[in-house]
């Protein structure tokens, strides 16, 4: 059985010249930062160039890194870096993520107890959930976003966060704990406009802060 090389001995490989190892790291990582830039962006072929701004900028700056950070680390942070200067020339873009991809824990985190209707209106408030949750998510600050992202959705540990996005993990906890409360206000104010049957145009109303 062959050994799977480490992260380590690939950036090595790839720094003395070896094409094969560039290209297993592609392959190794590839998935995981097409995710983070489509969580970003919340659209696909924005993803897409966003990723292949990444390898680009990977293969371009591997020779000046010096491992002080995980290679996964660097690689989120150019990823992050990437996506958001798309954002920041693409203002607006079309909704082709689905929050369905989001994990357990971050629905939690956000609903925090309160998705527990079961009644006859429950398949009308998931889809309409679903749509504010997306737009409440995209219109976090800059700032906060990739910290939610990474930490409630992505289920990186608030130091791995903070080694990605340069970040202090005490910086880490008050953006996420701020993006929490931003999203819940948003929540509550769906919930209430639900439970008195006057919805209000989801986009509008995640837009509301």
């Amino acid at each position: 059985m062959l050994n799977k090389k480490s992260d380590c001995e690939l950036v090595k490989a790839v720094q003395e010249g070896c094409q094969q190892s560039f290209e297993e790291l592609i392959s190794r990582y590839s998935n995981k930062a097409f995710s983070l830039a489509a969580r970003l962006t919340r659209n696909a072929e924005d993803a897409e160039e966003v990723l292949q701004d990444v390898f680009v900028t990977v293969f371009r700056k591997m020779k000046g890194f010096e491992g002080k950070s995980s290679f996964s680390s660097w690689l989120y942070r150019i990823t992050v870096n990437a996506a958001l200067m798309k954002l920041r020339k693409k203002r607006q873009s079309q909704n082709t993520i689905s929050v369905e991809d989001i994990q357990p824990q971050a629905q939690e985190a956000v609903l925090n107890g309160s998705s527990d209707q079961q009644d006859s209106d429950a398949i009308a408030l998931r889809h309409q959930l679903i749509s504010v949750l997306e737009d409440a998510i995209h219109r976090l600050p800059e700032d906060y976003r990739p910290v939610f992202i990474l930490r409630d959705i992505d289920g990186l540990t608030s130091r791995e966060v903070g080694r990605i996005l340069e970040l202090s993990i005490p910086a880490v906890k008050s953006r996420l704990h701020r993006s929490r409360l931003m999203l819940r206000r948003r929540l509550q104010k769906f919930y209430k406009e639900f439970s008195t049957g006057i919805v209000q145009n989801p986009g509008k109303l995640a837009g509301n802060f």
